[in-house]
C-alpha cells in the first residue's frame, strides 16, 4: 500500500516564500513542488540561488518533492537548444535542493501540426532530457497537459512505454477533463507508469477547476486505486481556483455574489486553504 506524502504548488498561496512556507505548515503539507518564487520561475534559479533557498527550506522543515518546471512547454517546431541548456542548469538546481524529480511536458502543437509527423521529434527531445537527467540521478516526470503531444491517455501511454524506466508519469485529472477525456479511464490505462499525482479537479461541462471531489475527475476513486500502489507517492496540490480581489467588498451585495461562480475566493491564500481542506477531506474519507 502506498504511503502518501503531501506536496503543493505553494506559489498559488502567494509569491512570497514566507507565505508559501506558512501555507504549507498551516495545511499539513511537508513538501513543495517548486514553481513560482520571488525571483521568477524555478527554472530561472541559479545554483547560488538554490543554495540560499535550500538553507531557508531546511530551516523551516520543508522539502522539495519535484521541480515544477516548464520544460517541454514550447512549440514542437521551436528551437530546442536554448531550452535544453536551461534544463541542464535546472538539473543542477534540483541536485542542490535534494530533489530527484523534475516535471516536464511533451511540447505544444498548433492547429495544422501533425502529432504523427512530429512524433520522432518529440521523442528525440524527451530522450535528451530523460537521459541527461538520469545521468545526474534525477528522473523526468511527464505531466498530461492540454495541446501537447501527451494530452491524451493513448499518447501518454506511447511515451511511457517507449521511455519505460527513464520517464515517469504525473497524473493530472483536471487536465484530462479539459481535453474531454474521462480521467478514470485514463488512470486505468496509465496506472503502472504513474509516479505521483496532482490533486486538481474540474467540471466536464466547461473545464472549470474546482476543489478536489467537487468536479468530474473521480479524484476519490483514483486516489483509492492509487493507494494500492507500493512505496512513497507524492500527492501534489495544484489549486488553480479563481481569485477575485474584490470579493470581500461584494459579500454584502448578496445578489451580485450569488451570480458569481461558487468556487471563487477573495485571496490566493484563501483559495489555497480551500483546496488543501478539500484534499484532506478526500484523504480522510479513504480511511472511513
Amino acid at each position: 500500500m502506498a504511503e502518501f506524502i503531501l506536496s503543493a504548488f505553494s506559489d498559488e498561496a502567494g509569491i512570497d516564500l514566507d507565505e508559501q512556507i506558512s501555507a504549507c505548515h498551516a495545511n499539513g503539507i511537508t513538501h513543495m513542488e517548486l514553481r513560482g518564487l520571488p525571483q521568477g520561475n524555478s527554472s530561472t534559479l541559479s545554483t547560488d540561488d538554490a543554495w540560499v533557498l535550500k538553507a531557508k527550506l531546511d530551516s523551516e522543515g520543508i522539502q522539495v518533492s519535484a521541480i515544477g518546471s516548464p520544460y517541454g512547454k514550447i512549440n514542437i517546431a521551436d528551437d530546442f537548444e536554448p531550452h535544453f541548456e536551461a534544463f541542464q542548469n535546472t538539473i543542477e538546481v534540483a541536485k542542490i535542493l535534494g530533489c530527484r524529480l523534475i516535471r516536464i511536458f511533451s511540447f505544444y502543437f498548433e492547429e495544422g501540426q501533425s502529432y504523427e509527423a512530429y512524433r520522432d521529434e518529440v521523442f528525440s527531445r524527451v530522450d535528451r532530457m530523460a537521459d541527461y537527467a538520469l545521468e545526474h540521478h534525477v528522473l523526468c516526470c511527464h505531466e498530461n497537459e492540454k495541446e501537447i503531444y501527451g494530452d491524451t491517455a493513448e499518447r501518454c501511454l506511447d511515451l511511457y512505454r517507449h521511455f519505460e524506466g527513464r520517464l515517469a508519469g504525473v497524473f493530472d485529472p483536471a487536465n484530462f477533463i479539459q481535453c474531454g477525456i474521462q480521467p478514470l479511464e485514463a488512470y486505468d490505462m496509465l496506472e503502472p507508469y504513474i509516479l505521483y499525482m496532482h490533486i486538481k479537479d474540474a467540471k466536464m461541462a466547461d473545464g472549470s477547476v474546482v476543489p478536489a471531489g467537487a468536479g468530474d475527475g473521480h479524484v476519490k476513486e483514483i486516489l483509492r486505486r492509487f493507494k494500492k500502489m507500493e512505496g512513497k507517492r507524492f500527492l501534489s496540490l495544484e489549486p488553480h481556483l479563481k481569485v477575485f480581489d474584490g470579493l470581500d467588498a461584494l459579500e454584502k451585495d448578496h445578489e451580485t455574489a450569488q451570480k458569481m461562480e461558487q468556487y471563487t475566493y477573495p485571496t490566493n491564500r484563501a483559495a489555497f486553504d480551500a483546496a488543501a481542506q478539500a484534499m484532506h477531506r478526500l484523504l480522510d474519507s479513504l480511511d472511513a
